[in-house]
């Protein structure tokens, strides 16, 4: 295959094109961008869910040395711990459980400190400080008065959180951030298959000649359909970077020099980002790419 000609036919039709090409590539930056976003909230409530709870979960706080109840001695002991466990799981309300231990809570403060702030806690802060808890799920989120009242007041129960009133304004409003972004990204996204589909039949028809000639003289298919898939992953590589860069320019601005000081609940990090990123980097070049391949068979008659 004689290179040479893959890469005329492809600098001339770079050239020829080059609104339509930098249509494609702002509308691919844009849609790209969003996807990543959409992919991110729903990290955050990924992140947000394994902090406060679900929307239909009650948290138990278990006694611990420093508590101050009056259904509280100290730790709590496997004996009473086992007792309301018992009571847990004998009510009509709840449909499941799991403990979270002292050291899993000590892992998740340290995770919502980050690295940077964990020097701000107690040197001698451990385990030991944080309370054993019973996360609790409901049948029905509605129901959850019985399940409290009956928990109350059990020896070794410290306090009872509700998450329902917590996290439920926080999970409504990241789900429509979600929402709206994938939505307005499928829309950018069809507006960029619409643009690539226009580029090829421009592009085919401007080449009409030069492709007759290729078919006279016993080109392959994958000899003349080159060009046009080296501009449509061209197209798809610069629509990738860009939605790169401002997405790792929203989770350094926005997050880690923003919100993150917001010790409300752990924030998307950048293990985070490089999956939002990877998830981009994987649709560019199939929204190109693909329907380069599928259209130019078309329109070349190949």
């Amino acid at each position: 295959m004689q290179m040479t000609y893959v890469f005329t036919e492809l600098k001339q039709g770079l050239r020829r094109n080059v609104s339509m090409h930098l249509a494609v590539v702002l509308t691919l930056f844009v849609s790209l961008t969003l996807v990543g976003l959409g992919a991110l909230l729903k990290f955050q409530a990924d992140h947000a869910e394994e902090h406060f709870g679900k929307i239909n979960q009650v948290v138990v706080w278990l006694c611990n040395d420093a508590s101050k109840a009056s259904t509280c001695t100290g730790s709590v002991s496997p004996a009473q711990k086992a007792a309301i466990i018992k009571v847990v799981e004998s009510n009509p309300e709840a449909k499941g459980h799991h403990v979270e231990s002292q050291q899993v809570a000590y892992d998740k403060t340290k995770r919502l400190f980050g690295q940077q702030y964990q020097t701000k806690l107690p040197a001698d802060f451990g385990p030991d400080d944080l309370r054993e808890s019973i996360w609790i799920d409901l049948k029905d989120r509605h129901e959850a008065d019985g399940i409290m009242s009956a928990v109350q007041g059990l020896d070794g129960v410290d306090s009872i959180r509700d998450s329902r009133g917590l996290v439920g304004p926080i999970f409504k409003i990241l789900d429509r951030m979600q929402i709206g972004s994938l939505l307005t990204a499928g829309i950018l996204l069809m507006a960029a298959l619409l643009l690539v589909a226009n580029t090829i039949r421009l592009t085919a028809y401007a080449r009409r000649r030069e492709i007759g000639i290729m078919r006279l003289v016993g080109a392959g298919t994958l000899y003349i359909m080159l060009p046009f898939l080296l501009e449509a992953l061209i197209t798809a590589v610069a629509g990738v970077l860009l939605a790169a860069v401002a997405l790792t320019s929203f989770e350094y601005f926005a997050i880690i020099r923003g919100v993150s000081d917001l010790r409300l609940m752990p924030w998307v990090d950048w293990t985070d980002l490089r999956m939002a990123v990877i998830a981009a980097a994987i649709l560019g070049p199939i929204l190109t790419v693909v329907p380069t391949l599928l259209l130019t068979r078309k329109y070349l008659k190949v």
